[in-house]
Formats: C-alpha cells, structure tokens, sequence
C-alpha cells in the first residue's frame, strides 16, 4: 500500500470556503478509481506561516495505481484547487510505503 499525502496550509481568510470544496473534492479524487480510501486531518500543530493546516490522506493499493493517478488525473484535478484559492493555499505532496500494520483489540 502507499499513501499519498498532501499537506495544505490555509489562510484564514478562506478558510471556511476551502474547507467546504476539499470535503466535496475529495469523493472526485477517489472517483477515479486509483484510491481506496482517504483521510481528511486537521495538523495540530501550529504553523509559523500562520493559517490551519490540514493533510489529506489518500490510500492506493500500488505504486502503479498512484502513477496512473499522476499520468491520468492529477493535474487536472490540482489545477481546481489552484484555480479557486491560488496564493491562500500552500501545498506539497509526501508518499509513504506502508511497511507494516498494528492495531490494539480490547478484550470485554
């Protein structure tokens, strides 16, 4: 598996509007088939640029798949965010390998 996170600083003056487009953009990303699940995170630490920070977490099952997004939807699909919220938005993009899963079962 491999994520693909992307880490967006807001400015606070749209904040709000670009909250409300990332949550009804996020259904458009995993349309395309190459994801099979995504995370919406708010960081919680605070930034010196100011603004909120949030990372988006999309989870492709292959690098093939994550590279079929690249050549076959992602720049269109960056492109809106671009369009919209231009210079308030800072972004950059992490991939990460998933090495290994845990997770904690509680007992009753």
């Amino acid at each position: 598996m491999i994520i693909y996170n992307i880490t967006a600083n807001i400015d606070q003056s749209i904040h709000d509007e670009w909250l409300e487009w990332v949550k009804n953009h996020i259904p458009h990303v995993l349309a395309t088939g190459k994801f099979t699940e995504a995370k919406l995170t708010k960081v919680l630490v605070e930034e010196d640029l100011g603004g909120t920070s949030y990372s988006i977490q999309f989870r492709a099952k292959s690098r093939e798949d994550l590279d079929a997004y690249y050549k076959l939807d992602a720049e269109r699909l960056r492109q809106e965010g671009l369009k919209k919220f231009a210079d308030k938005m800072l972004t950059f993009r992490t991939e990460l390998e998933i090495v290994d899963e845990y997770s904690v079962t509680f007992n009753s």
